[in-house]
């Protein structure tokens, strides 16, 4: 497959999350950074895309030029990376998809419901794809899970317990923390840890387990003094065909770095897996003793070898599993097509379901953790 030519909006100097995508799309080869808006002040902009080796006429010190001007080229991008905070996604995805250039954006996919939908109706009216990069769906050993649950190992899901703990807001950070500070601003943000973190870990339940949320409520809480947005969120979910479960978001669980764990419970059986020890996944059969699964081990299903690059026993991790994600809509945007196999391409639907569920727990927890219809 050829390279195809890569912009982006956003991901300038002091970024974090650009410099993730960056190096993502680049890991297999897929994408070449050619263009880009990498920041809202022009000369932070322009200098951003000379240290990332920009050439001058293809840095753009608005994303409205940007797509304007690249749709027009005969080399013009064939994708745009989305990695700015999330009230800018909607618009800016808009911009690109009425040029009908491919779309790779960060989760969540805006932050708010009507700005998703509004994003929703533009792309389903142009010929560009939509993807969002849930990142953790892309590492082995959730290809593993999912294929497992998809074969019936575990028999009919009962429970799914999906985590998501951080300690990083447990104090009210220093001005000068950029990422804090959109973050902890509803109007950049759309809410806290539940858009954050949250939204990640419902999607990674849905993603393995194939369940349909039908209704939740949740009690969402800012513990730290003169927080706008919610930083401890606990939801309880009630799934089709009788399953429930809960998820537990937060930034304010000390001892946590980037603790994202997920348990699901059949009637046969049982997966648990933990983001900070990915390569291992836990299964365990009724009455049977525990079994490690990992990458490289006998009982490793293809769908993990399919998105492993490493020899067992070398970790693969964070960077890899969105690498895995920009491969796979590479693959899509190369043949002109819709994804035609299970991967963990997340697409425009998933990101409106990502933003009910932010909603719906908002609603919830605004009326006293009332139960709400999905």
């Amino acid at each position: 497959m050829a390279l195809l030519k890569l912009g982006m909006v956003g991901g300038g100097q002091g970024a974090f999350i650009g410099g993730v995508h960056r190096m993502a799309s680049r890991l297999d080869g897929c994408f070449e950074l050619v263009a880009g808006a990498f920041a809202s002040d022009p000369a932070r902009a322009h200098a951003s895309a000379e240290i990332l080796g920009v050439s001058a006429d293809r840095s753009y010190a608005d994303y409205r030029e940007m797509a304007t001007a690249e749709a027009a080229r005969p080399d013009g991008i064939d994708a745009v990376s989305i990695v700015t905070p999330n009230h800018l996604h909607g618009p800016i995805a808009e911009a690109f998809l009425a040029q009908d250039i491919n779309v790779i954006c960060d989760k969540p996919m805006t932050a708010t419901l009507a700005q998703a939908r509004s994003l929703m109706l533009a792309a389903e009216a142009s010929k560009g794809h939509f993807f969002l990069t849930h990142n953790y769906t892309g590492y082995p050993m959730i290809r593993q899970a999912q294929q497992m649950v998809s074969e019936g190992a575990l028999g009919n899901i009962r429970i799914v317990e999906a985590n998501y703990l951080q300690d990083w807001l447990s104090e009210a950070p220093a001005p000068d923390n950029k990422q804090a500070a959109w973050r902890t601003d509803p109007a950049q943000s759309g809410g806290g840890a539940i858009g954050d973190i949250g939204t990640h870990a419902y999607n990674l339940a849905c993603f393995v387990t194939g369940l349909r949320t039908t209704r939740l409520n949740a009690t969402l809480q800012a513990h730290v003094a003169g927080r706008t947005v919610d930083d401890d969120a606990r939801v309880t979910l009630q799934f089709d065909g009788g399953a429930r479960g809960h998820i537990w978001a937060s930034q304010v669980a000390v001892g946590n770095e980037n603790n994202l764990t997920l348990a699901i419970y059949g009637t046969k059986g049982s997966i648990k897996w933990a983001q900070e020890n990915p390569n291992i996944l836990l299964f365990t059969k009724l009455g049977d003793a525990p079994q490690m699964i990992t990458r490289g081990g006998v009982a490793a299903h293809p769908s993990a070898a399919a998105v492993t690059r490493i020899p067992a026993g070398h970790p693969e991790g964070y960077l890899e599993a969105f690498a895995t994600l920009y491969r796979e809509a590479a693959e899509v945007i190369a043949a002109n097509s819709e994804p035609t196999r299970k991967s963990a391409v997340i697409g425009i639907k998933q990101g409106l379901d990502g933003m009910r569920f932010v909603d719906a727990c908002q609603r919830s927890s605004d009326d006293g953790g009332a139960w709400i219809a999905l």
